[in-house]
Parts: structure tokens; sequence; C-alpha cells
């Protein structure tokens, strides 16, 4: 049986890339956006956050120009918080959010952060077995954090980011996804 367009679309990808994210890509991260988040985003709230410069660290996977993941950070000093994390539905399962992840974690490595923090949906097991694999662990719940769908928050922590542990940790990753 044929598939359908996007089906077919997934299975000719090029090499993804992961660049900054500019304001050109807001279209498709804002596309993204809407069809991953029950809340998502606007195009103007994405730009406001580009404009605070060092204060965020943004990224997008690009397919041949195409946007096909994001994610960033809201960097607070020694600090960060993942503020958003997305992979296009069609190319789920390829590795794109782990690109992303490995990315950003060795950004915020590079900008002096020692630990990073998010929230995500306690049904959410996939993108909590992500933030496992890089270190993250449990750190509490914020009750009604997703009030739209009526959904707690798990927060999960990933410490001492700056430690050869976590270098040794990120080299692997890195490694497994033929990023090294």
């Amino acid at each position: 049986m044929m598939g359908d367009a996007s089906t077919v679309e997934a299975l000719v990808l090029g090499p993804v890339e992961i660049v900054a994210m500019r304001r050109r890509h807001l279209r498709g991260v804002v596309r993204i956006d809407q069809q991953t988040n029950h809340r998502p985003w606007s195009h103007r709230l994405f730009a406001g956050e580009l404009d605070l410069g060092d204060q965020r660290y943004y990224l997008v996977a690009l397919d041949r120009s195409v946007v096909v993941g994001y994610g960033g950070l809201m960097l607070t000093g020694f600090e960060a918080h993942l503020t958003t994390l997305a992979v296009d539905p069609v190319h789920h399962r390829q590795g794109i959010g782990a690109r992303l992840m490995a990315q950003i974690c060795a950004g915020a490595i590079e900008r002096g952060v020692d630990d990073i923090t998010l929230e995500v949906r306690m049904t959410n097991r996939g993108a909590q077995e992500l933030y496992r694999r890089f270190g993250f662990v449990p750190g509490g719940v914020r009750p009604g954090y997703y009030a739209d769908v009526g959904e707690d928050a798990l927060i999960m922590w990933a410490h001492d980011l700056a430690s050869e542990g976590y270098a040794e940790r990120l080299a692997g990753i890195r490694t497994g996804l033929g990023t090294a």
C-alpha cells in the first residue's frame, strides 16, 4: 500500500542541519508549534524571544532549508530553562529531537550553564525518555501546569553540565547520533 504524501516526504529527506534560529525560520517553527502544542506560541512570541539576544538560545533543525524541528533555552546565569522543543510529527523517530537536545546542551555548556530545568507533560513518556538520556531526572511536579488539557507537569533537571561525567555522556550521545 502506498503511503500518503507526508510519508513519502519523510522517506526522501536529506541530511538535517542544526543551526541558530532566525526570523526567516519562524513561519516553519510556528507551523510545527501549531501541530504539536495545545497552546502554540505566536509568531510574535517567537520573534520576541529572538530579540532577547544572549538571554535566549534557539536552534532549528533544517532539511534542505525546511524547518523540521526547533528548541530553545532561557538563560539565567548558571541555570537555564528549556522553553520549547518540538519536531514536525512527520519526522518523529528520526533522531531530530536528540540532535537538537545534544546541540542545546552543548550550547548551554559553552554559555557557562551548570544546570537545565524543564517541564514536560506527565503523560509524555517519549519526551521524558529523551530527557533522561541527557541526564535529566525528576525534581517535582507542577499540579495543573497544563491547565488547558488538565494535566500536571513533571519538573526535570540536568545538573553539573560542566562536569567531566556530563561531557562523556554528551560525547557518547553525539557519537551514537553520528554528530560527534
